[in-house]
C-alpha cells in the first residue's frame, strides 16, 4: 500500500475516545515491550463470530505501533510515509513549514539531493528529513555558542 501526500491532507485527529483507548494501549505495550524488547511477538485476533487468529509481527512493527499511539493519544493524527516517498517542491516545503523558494534555493545549493523529472524537481523523504536534522542540530549548537557567550559576559538568566 503506497501512501501518498494526499493521504497527509485527508488524515483527521482521533476521537476523544480513540484517544482515551490509544493511550491505554501505549502504555501496555509499552510495559510488554520493556519486558521483552526482542523476542518475536504474536498478535490474537478475535473478530466477533470468526474463528480467533494468531499473527506474528516483528517487534520492530510494535515498537512503531506504540509510537502510533502514543501520539494518537496526545490527540495527534498520524499517517506513514515510506522513507522512499518522492515529494514535489511543494509538499517539501509543506513539510518543512518554509517557502517553496527558500526550498528551492537550499536545492540548488545542493543543501538537499534531489533528482530532475523532466522540468520537476522531487526530493526523496528520508533526504528532507535528514535536511530537517542536520538544520535542527544546527540550531541547538548556535543556542549552546550563544549560551556560553551569555555565561562568559555575565548576561545569563
Amino acid at each position: 500500500m503506497e501512501t501518498t501526500f494526499a493521504d497527509l491532507e485527508n488524515t483527521a485527529p482521533p476521537t476523544t475516545a480513540d484517544a482515551q483507548l490509544a493511550r491505554e494501549s501505549s502504555q501496555r505495550l509499552t510495559q510488554f515491550l520493556a519486558a521483552k524488547p526482542d523476542n518475536a511477538l504474536r498478535v490474537h485476533i478475535a473478530p466477533e463470530n470468526e474463528p480467533e487468529e494468531s499473527i506474528a509481527i516483528p517487534v520492530s512493527a510494535f515498537r512503531l505501533l506504540n509510537g502510533i499511539l502514543t501520539e494518537m493519544a496526545k490527540g495527534n493524527a498520524v499517517t506513514l510515509i515510506p522513507i522512499h516517498t518522492e515529494l514535489t517542491t511543494q509538499q517539501a516545503a509543506e513539510l518543512l513549514n518554509v517557502s517553496r523558494p527558500f526550498l528551492i534555493e537550499q536545492l540548488e545549493k545542493n543543501a538537499i539531493p534531489y533528482r530532475k523529472v523532466g522540468t520537476h524537481r522531487r526530493i526523496l523523504f528520508k533526504d528532507l528529513m535528514a535536511y530537517k536534522q542536520e538544520m535542527h542540530h544546527g540550531r541547538l549548537e548556535a543556542l549552546e555558542e550563544l549560551s556560553t557567550v551569555d555565561q562568559e559576559l555575565g548576561l545569563g538568566y
